[in-house]
C-alpha cells in the first residue's frame, strides 16, 4: 500500500467470458405433435425419461454430426394418446468439420488455471445471432468449472462456475467512515466502537457467495484459518453483521470490496481481467501495511493503525496490483513499472469511490484512503496520496509510490475528460499490452493507442495530452 513497494509480478492468465445460453429458443422448426412412440429428428441423443402424474416426458440433447450441440434440447411430453414437443435446437452453420485441431490433454493444459480437469468432451458452439459455430472441448475442472477451450485455436473462451450461488448480508463502510459521514476528525481509538458513529455503517448485500457459510465467492475469497484470533468469519445463513471492534468486520468490508471492484470491471465489458476468486487474508499481521504477493496472487491486509480492511479503497489499491499481476505476466520490475502500479491501485481507489460518493471539499476523490490515512497524517483532508499534485517527470524521486503520483494523475486527466466508465475502459485496454518492466513512455503510448482503437484519433488526443501534461510523452 505504502511503505513495502510490492508490486504485482506473473500469475496465470485467467480465462472469459459469458456461457451461451443453454435455454436459448429453438432455431429448427419443431415437428408436428407427435404420439408417445413416434420418432424424433435423427439429431437428438436421449437423456433421460420421466414419468410424472399425467405422463410421460422425454429429453433429448442435440447433436451436430454426432458431436453435442451446446445448449440444444428437445422434449416429448405424452399424456395418454396426446403428445407435445418443446423444440430447443440451436441453429449450426459455417461448420465444416467436426475433427479437432487441438489434443484433448491439450485443452485440459489451456484450463488449467481454473483447476484440474475430471473430464472432458468436444462440442459445438452454435454462433451468436446466426453467425458460424465453432467446435470446442468443454473441459469440466475440480474447481466446479465449466471451460471451453476452441479446437483450432486452444484458447480459452469461456468459463462458467457450475456452482449455486448465494447472497448474504453484512454491515460495511462505504468506502469509508470519513467519506460517508464527511468528517475529517474521526479517530481510530484502538478500534472502539464508540470511536465511529452507527451511521457510518451501511448494510449490503454481499453477492455471489457459494452459499458455504464462509466469505467465499466467485470473485473474493478470506483465507483466514478457522480457529485464532483472527478465524475467519462464518454464518450458516449467511448474515455477517459486525462493527469494527470485532475482526470479522474487516473481512466482510474487504469481500464486499473486491466483490464490487470485479464486478464494476466486467460491467465495462472486460470478462477477463482478474476473472478469478482473489485470495484475501484479512487482519494477518500488525504492519500499518498491506500488499499484495504474485507468488501466492494473496493480498494481505493489515492491522496496524486504522485496521486497513476498514477503508474499501485500501483494499482497491492492492487489487489493482492483481489486476496488472493478471494482465501482464511478471509486471512490475523496475522502477517505472513500479510507480505505475501505484499509480494504477490510487487511481482505481479513486475512480471506485468515485462511483458510490460526492466529491466534495471535505473528501475529494483525488484524495485516497482519508480514513486510514488519520492515523499517520495531521492536515486535513487526511490523504496517503493525491491524484492532482503538480508533479511531472521533473520531481521524480526513485521511489514507487512518491512517483505514482504522476501517473495516476494522468490517469484522472483522462478520467476528467472522458467520464469513469470510458477512462477505465481504455486504461485497462491498455494494460493488456504493457511490457512486464515498460517504461513511462511505453506505457502511455500504448494507452493513446487504445484510446485511438476504442474511440478515433480525437479521444486519443486528449489520452496523449494528459500524459504530455506530466512530461511523460
Amino acid at each position: 500500500m505504502r511503505r513495502t513497494p510490492l508490486i504485482a509480478t506473473a500469475s496465470v492468465v485467467a480465462a472469459v467470458g459469458a456461457l451461451l445460453s443453454t435455454a436459448a429458443a429453438g432455431s429448427v422448426a419443431a415437428p408436428a405433435p407427435a404420439t408417445a412412440g413416434a420418432s424424433v429428428p435423427a439429431d437428438l441423443t436421449l437423456v433421460q425419461v420421466r414419468q410424472s402424474l399425467l405422463g410421460s416426458h422425454r429429453w433429448y440433447a442435440q447433436t451436430y454430426r454426432g458431436v453435442p450441440v451446446l445448449g440444444g434440447w428437445y422434449a416429448v411430453h405424452a399424456t395418454g394418446a396426446a403428445a407435445s414437443v418443446d423444440d430447443g435446437r440451436r441453429a449450426v452453420t459455417g461448420l465444416t468439420s467436426v475433427s479437432p485441431g487441438v489434443a484433448r490433454a491439450s485443452a485440459a493444459t489451456a484450463a488449467k488455471g481454473h483447476g484440474n480437469a475430471r473430464a472432458s468432451r468436444l462440442v459445438v458452439v452454435p454462433g451468436a445471432a446466426g453467425g458460424a459455430a465453432t467446435l470446442a472441448w468443454q473441459v469440466t475442472t475440480d474447481q466446479d468449472k465449466q471451460v471451453l477451450v476452441d479446437a483450432r485455436s486452444g484458447r480459452v473462451t469461456k468459463v462458467t462456475d457450475e456452482r449455486v450461488l448465494a447472497s448474504g448480508s453484512g454491515k460495511v463502510f462505504d468506502p469509508n467512515p470519513v467519506v460517508a459521514l464527511q468528517n475529517e476528525s474521526l479517530k481510530d481509538a484502538n478500534n472502539a466502537d464508540s470511536a465511529v458513529p452507527a451511521s457510518a455503517y451501511k448494510t449490503v448485500t454481499l453477492a455471489n457467495l457459494d452459499g458455504s457459510g464462509d466469505l467465499k465467492g466467485s470473485w473474493a475469497n478470506v483465507t483466514n484459518s478457522k480457529k485464532g484470533k483472527n478465524a475467519a468469519a462464518f454464518s450458516s445463513t449467511l448474515t455477517f453483521p459486525y462493527t469494527r471492534s470485532d475482526t470479522r468486520f474487516e473481512q466482510v468490508n474487504s469481500y464486499y470490496a473486491v466483490d464490487r471492484v470485479q464486478a464494476y470491471i466486467q460491467s465495462l465489458g472486460f470478462a477477463d481481467v482478474n476473472h478469478e476468486s482473489q485470495d484475501l487474508s484479512v487482519n494477518t499481521t500488525t504492519q500499518d501495511n498491506s500488499w499484495y504477493t504474485p507468488s501466492q496472487d494473496t493480498i494481505t491486509i493489515g492491522t496496524g493503525g486504522v485496521d486497513d480492511g476498514e477503508d474499501q479503497e485500501v483494499v482497491w489499491h492492492e487489487y489493482g496490483h492483481a489486476v496488472q499481476d493478471d494482465q501482464v505476466p511478471g509486471f512490475g520490475s523496475g522502477s517505472d513499472a513500479g510507480a505505475i502500479g501505484e499509480g494504477f491501485g490510487d487511481y482505481l481507489a479513486a475512480t471506485m469511490s468515485q462511483g458510490n460518493s460526492a466529491d466534495t471539499a471535505t473528501t475529494p476523490w483525488v484524495c485516497v484512503m482519508d480514513w486510514d490515512s488519520t492515523s499517520y497524517t495531521s492536515t486535513t483532508p487526511h490523504c496517503i496520496r493525491r491524484l492532482d499534485t503538480t508533479k511531472t517527470v521533473a520531481n521524480r524521486t526513485g521511489e514507487v509510490h512518491d512517483d505514482g503520483e504522476i501517473w495516476s494523475h494522468a490517469l484522472w486527466d483522462v478520467n476528467k475528460a472522458f467520464g469513469r466508465d470510458k477512462a477505465t475502459r481504455i486504461i485497462l485496454e491498455a494494460q493488456f499490452s504493457y511490457a512486464p518492466s515498460t517504461t513511462w513512455a511505453a506505457a502511455a503510448q500504448k494507452t493513446v493507442d487504445a484510446a485511438t482503437a476504442l474511440y478515433g484519433a480525437t479521444d486519443a488526443a486528449t489520452v496523449r495530452a494528459a500524459f504530455h501534461a506530466r512530461g511523460i510523452l
